[in-house]
């Protein structure tokens, strides 16, 4: 064997699993995979929500409108409303962004309180929709994105002191609170829990002191089991959420429907448009307990298809939160995350009877634009993040001349003909 070719034998690359979980990994470490995962994940979730959507609320909306199309249609206006925001939402300064935040949340705490005027709304027994002529508005659901942002930028300018517990609590904590009592106002309890998810995962990221949360989860935890029995609807879920065929008839109708959708799916499902569940027996079958119709007729293949989806977003957003510098990028991209997690992780619980159920939607999936809106900028203030990143902007750039270099009828290996 000559030298050259035992030279070529050491450079191989490992073969068969080695190798291939070598290219993975190497693939992994590129500049620009959290801003490729994110935009990926997020795509396919947003066209699997349009799909569940309209397969979810056909029976419903022929009823109620007459139509098939109409709730999928306005679904798919807020999308396509949605899209051009979290495309400004990449190219936004974050300079600009942190300036506009307090007055984010200035903005959420008077839309809350609106809510108990005149121009607040009741929608299934809660006073949490507020009436802006045509449309109507989920302020709590506009007021989790203010939050993130805004303790972001709290905690970013207190980096340096954020080894006292009193600058992580302070006012983060204080206002958090007041935002989540105006919710409970409202009788929103799921929407209030959801904000204290952010609030606890945002003083983890922060460092604060393990005493704080047990104090924390104390406190939440005894005055959300005291509101629940204030109500004789969230008392009865409370009790039936455990065994919901053993109330079948009555508080265990729609997790019991939720668990049979689900169960009859298989593996495969039944098929597109194929649900039974939908027919009048779920309630909430395109917002709430999507879910439950989605594997039904995807099957399990389509429910882990979408868990896969939001741990991969999952993933890119903490690669991105430790590979930034900047703590700004690093608070809001926690932030988000948790959200859009433990919305996720709520939803799926109460769809697989794990939790009690407390209307909270499937993040990108479920129907409604208040809920839709919010989290398709926050996506895209990810996805600017990811892509603005020194290395990753690096990248693009080199993408971008790449493409200039090669001209459009002219193979980079071809001869040049005379006089070019």
């Amino acid at each position: 064997m000559s030298v050259t070719t035992q030279a070529r034998a050491g450079q191989r690359s490992p073969s068969g699993v080695a190798g291939w979980l070598s290219s993975f990994k190497q693939t992994l470490d590129r500049p620009l995979t959290s801003y490729y995962l994110l935009f990926g994940a997020s795509s396919m979730l947003l066209a699997i929500g349009l799909i569940m959507v309209l397969s979810a609320s056909s029976v419903y909306s022929f009823t109620q409108y007459h139509s098939s199309y109409h709730i999928f249609l306005k679904q798919l206006t807020w999308v396509l409303l949605a899209l051009p925001l979290a495309y400004v939402a990449t190219r936004v300064p974050r300079m600009a962004i942190r300036r506009l935040s307090w007055a984010a949340v200035g903005v959420s705490i008077v839309l809350l309180a609106l809510t108990q005027t005149g121009l607040g709304v009741v929608v299934n027994g809660n006073r949490n929709w507020l009436s802006l002529g045509p449309v109507l508005i989920q302020p709590s659901e506009i007021a989790k994105l203010a939050i993130i942002i805004w303790s972001a930028d709290v905690y970013a300018r207190k980096e340096k002191l954020l080894d006292d517990w009193r600058h992580t609590v302070l006012p983060v904590v204080p206002v958090v609170g007041l935002i989540a009592v105006l919710v409970i106002v409202e009788h929103d309890l799921g929407t209030a829990l959801v904000l204290f998810a952010i609030m606890l995962g945002m003083l983890w990221v922060v460092g604060a002191p393990a005493r704080l949360f047990g104090i924390s989860f104390s406190i939440i935890g005894v005055s959300a089991f005291f509101l629940a029995t204030t109500s004789p609807e969230r008392r009865s879920r409370l009790t039936s959420f455990t065994d919901p065929m053993k109330h079948f008839q009555d508080q265990g109708w729609q997790a019991g429907h939720g668990l049979l959708g689900m169960a009859s799916g298989g593996i495969f499902g039944k098929g597109l448009s194929a649900s039974q569940q939908k027919w009048g027996n779920l309630p909430e079958a395109h917002t709430d307990f999507i879910y439950a119709v989605l594997g039904e007729e995807l099957g399990l293949v389509g429910t882990l298809l979408v868990l896969a989806l939001f741990l991969t977003i999952t993933y890119a957003a903490v690669r991105l939160a430790m590979q930034t510098r900047d703590p700004f990028v690093r608070y809001v991209t926690a932030g988000i995350t948790i959200w859009l997690m433990a919305q996720m992780m709520i939803n799926i619980g109460m769809v697989l009877a794990l939790l009690p159920v407390i209307g909270i939607p499937l993040p990108l999936v479920s129907y409604g634009g208040s809920g839709l809106l919010p989290s398709v900028i926050g996506l895209g203030l990810m996805i600017g993040f990811a892509r603005s990143e020194p290395e990753a902007a690096d990248a693009l750039r080199d993408k971008r001349r790449g493409r200039k270099s090669v001209r459009p009828g002219i193979n980079a290996g071809a001869r040049p003909r005379r006089g070019q």
